[in-house]
């Protein structure tokens, strides 16, 4: 986004595959992979479960939106809106941002996009969610971070990392990038994963990057498919400071491209919960 105004003895582990694997574009969980990770321990340290009755909108301690159209750098079409038809509970415990085909405000398209700017931002750890995505050519969810100095510092200055992106026309694959000084927008740095079975809009799954000095781990389902560190980058590494949390749902633009006659609406993003945690 940019952004402009394995099994051993019953136990599953978690890991850093061998360089060679990390070194493909497209990278796929293989059945009876292992991996092996350094241990790190986690404490909580924020988090939102989307417990409340079916129609609330978001916690607005914790939320907050993003209103209006022009494009938002991507020649995006949606207008995105604070209104419960866009974002809200279901009262099951998700966070449902549903992207629209209707006439609103000049734009064709409504949907939604809720950030944690000036409520929570952090430093290194774990940040994670579980999400459903939606699905259809040029439908384009994602859960991101931008760095909380964005207002002093523009982007791409700022940073961006990218936990999760997803083409609707390609529901199997979820790409994983960062956006900085000298390589941005159709230059940043990134790296697909595929399902080997399924697609990402049939079910959950886990979305979470581990981020410390020097390095962003990217996984899906707790599988590392990408480490990014400073030697990775064209540019200058810009991750040595907070960030802060959004989740939206697009409609076109650059990197999905428009909607066809295909592409059903409404089409929704399904958000069980966010956790972040940092490193004991």
């Amino acid at each position: 986004m940019r952004v402009l105004h394995i099994k051993t003895q019953g136990k599953l582990f978690r890991a850093l595959s061998v360089v060679a694997a990390l070194s493909v574009s497209l990278a796929s969980c293989k059945k009876n992979a292992v991996q092996t990770l350094p241990q790190r321990s986690w404490e909580l340290t924020w988090s939102d479960e989307f417990t409340g009755p079916a129609g609330a909108l978001p916690d607005a301690a914790k939320w907050s939106f993003d209103i209006g159209a022009s494009g938002w750098g991507n020649s995006e079409l949606q207008y995105y809106t604070n209104r419960p038809s866009n974002a809200a509970l279901d009262g099951d415990g998700n966070l449902v941002i549903t992207a629209r085909q209707e006439s609103f405000e000049g734009a064709g398209f409504t949907s939604a996009r809720i950030n944690t700017k000036g409520n929570f931002s952090q430093s290194y750890g774990r940040f994670e969610a579980r999400i459903k995505t939606p699905y259809g050519p040029g439908i384009w969810p994602a859960f991101w971070l931008l760095g909380d100095n964005i207002d002093v510092t523009p982007w791409p200055q700022c940073g961006e990392i990218d936990i999760m992106e997803q083409k609707g026309q390609e529901p199997y694959i979820n790409h994983g990038s960062v956006h900085g000084p000298g390589y941005s927008g159709g230059g940043s740095i990134t790296k697909a994963y595929a399902l080997s079975n399924g697609r990402f809009d049939e079910d959950y799954h886990v979305y979470a990057i581990e981020w410390g000095e020097g390095y962003i781990d990217y996984f899906v389902d707790n599988f590392l498919f990408q480490r990014i560190t400073p030697d990775a980058v064209t540019g200058e590494w810009v991750y040595d400071h907070p960030f802060y949390i959004i989740l939206n749902v697009a409609v076109g633009g650059n990197y999905v491209g428009f909607p066809t006659s295909g592409t059903p609406f409404p089409q929704s993003m399904y958000v069980d919960y966010v956790k972040v945690y940092k490193q004991k």
